[in-house]
């Protein structure tokens, strides 16, 4: 007991773990220090809750439910163009929000594709404002996230497995009861997690498509607390419901994730039976209605703004380079700490899984405004408007980065770990020649997904407001503002061209070797 208490105070893991919950719990201690104590909360507020609850449970079970069917196409199916599509349909979730929601609303606004369809057919046009508008957003931004987590589920199952099933003589209903459905019981509940904490803590989707009191989230309800009622306890309060809220969430996921027990296999490249007849046109479908579903407004956004990039001031593209740089520093920081987390989970360390969690509820205003009322005796808010953004922005990716390397880190585990304990492969020789190259897919996903995300960041860095070094997102809301809504429109494109690459780019490098 000795010797396994002091194996776990060494571990990375736990140190790392033990500072976020001082970061999470630390900021918010801070607030409602300031502020005097936490605050009483209102009928509109208990109103914000049930509905935040609500509308995240909603849109984590579509986007859930809806992925399986394309993750499954997608894994079983080999075309033309399949890895650059399985990359786009991506894109929506790493877009920064505003520029996807300018797309929403150009194909599913009252003037928009839908609607005028609809319009034409004699049916009703219908509103993309309210409780409806915030679910669609959710299913837009998170069905990619879900596809992918769930696609590298059916590709972590051992090829020999389908292959011996095959020689069984399986049917597709053998294969989804024996293979399929216990991956899908465990990695399920982490994409269901993943999807459901990303709406709980919902801004800029429930600020501009909500519709009003009905349909405002505790995000919005802290915002107004700072901005408008400058109540800092309420928010406090708002800001611990927003914890607790994940860590119960987190317990309910764990209590029903079950392990699919496959083991390892050869790594041999083999593709997945594909079942022919009404299947293989049922798969087409699938892949081109989320296809179109998810590209089309996307394409509405760079046709609107891609003739208008060459006359682009210099400041977007000095701007551009900053961003960059703050992205790639952010998804460095994020990996380290994700796999450090992540390794500590697999060796039996639950609490970290948990720590690992806490930040995607943690309110970015919440975060920011804590760390600038301890930092403000050190350096001005124009001094730290880079360097926080740059921490907060690591810290907010985080739990994406985690819940996709969990699994891939208690796989691998399961399968070398006592092998390697057994050669005293230990530090940096097993970090090199066993945790890299094992789990180099999930990391390259994770990398690609935390530089996107803090590519199009705009949250962190709207409360230090430094003008004269303006994030690419933050130049961006600056020119809608000052209505140059031509340069707004390039520089949408410019973003999320940048944040594609970047993505791109950390994904196709952690799969170097293997075809997804």
């Amino acid at each position: 007991m000795a010797e396994r208490l002091r194996t776990i105070a060494r571990s990375p893991g736990t140190w790392v773990g033990a500072g976020l919950i001082l970061l999470v719990l630390g900021t918010l201690a801070v607030v409602a220090a300031y502020a005097g104590g936490l605050s009483a909360l209102g009928p509109w507020d208990w109103a914000a809750l049930r509905f935040t609850i609500w509308q995240a449970a909603l849109s984590a079970t579509l986007s859930a439910v809806l992925a399986v069917p394309v993750a499954r196409a997608l894994a079983r199916r080999r075309f033309a163009g399949r890895g650059l599509l399985i990359t786009l349909l991506g894109a929506p979730f790493i877009l920064p929000v505003i520029v996807a929601i300018m797309g929403l609303v150009a194909v599913f606004g009252r003037n928009g594709l839908v609607n005028d369809t609809l319009a034409l057919l004699g049916v009703d046009r219908v509103s993309i404002f309210g409780w409806q508008g915030v679910i669609l957003a959710h299913v837009f931004f998170n069905l990619p996230l879900a596809v992918r987590m769930i696609l590298h589920g059916w590709q972590a199952i051992p090829a020999e497995r389908f292959r011996l099933a095959q020689s069984l003589g399986f049917s597709a209903a053998d294969m989804g009861r024996h293979l399929e459905r216990p991956m899908l019981r465990e990695v399920l509940p982490g994409a269901w997690l993943a999807v459901f904490l990303v709406c709980l803590t919902s801004f800029a989707v429930a600020l501009t498509l909500g519709g009003g009191p009905s349909a405002t989230t505790i995000e919005l309800a802290i915002y107004q607390a700072f901005r408008f009622d400058f109540d800092m306890g309420k928010a406090a309060t708002l800001g611990l419901i927003q914890v607790g809220l994940c860590l119960l969430a987190l317990g309910l996921s764990t209590r029903v994730t079950v392990p699919a027990g496959f083991g390892a296999g050869l790594d041999r490249d083999i593709a997945l039976p594909a079942p022919p007849g009404w299947r293989r046109g049922a798969d087409v479908l699938v892949i081109a209605l989320a296809a179109a579903f998810l590209l089309t407004p996307l394409a509405h956004v760079i046709l609107q703004g891609l003739p208008n990039i060459v006359g682009l001031p210099d400041a977007v593209w000095t701007a551009a380079a900053r961003s960059v740089v703050m992205a790639l520093i952010s998804a460095a920081l994020a990996l380290g700490i994700a796999l450090m987390l992540a390794l500590a989970v697999a060796s039996g360390q639950r609490w970290v899984e948990a720590a690992g969690m806490l930040p995607i509820v943690a309110s970015p205003l919440v975060l920011g405004t804590g760390l600038f009322l301890m930092l403000r005796g050190v350096a001005s808010a124009q001094q730290m408007a880079l360097p926080v953004t740059v921490a907060i922005n690591a810290v907010m990716a985080l739990p994406f980065a985690l819940r996709i390397l969990i699994p891939a880190a208690r796989a691998l585990r399961a399968d070398y770990g006592r092998l390697a304990d057994s050669l005293g492969m230990d530090g940096l020789a097993r970090l090199r020649l066993l945790t890299l190259p094992r789990l180099a897919r999930p990391l390259g996903f994770a990398g690609g997904l935390s530089a996107a995300l803090a590519m199009g960041d705009l949250g962190v860095i709207t409360l230090f407001a430094d003008s004269r070094n303006p994030t690419l997102p933050l130049l961006l809301y600056q020119l809608m503002n000052s209505y140059r809504l031509d340069d707004a429109a390039a520089c949408a494109v410019v973003l999320m061209a940048i944040s594609f690459a970047l993505f791109w780019a950390f994904d196709k490098g952690g799969r170097l070797h293997a075809q997804l």
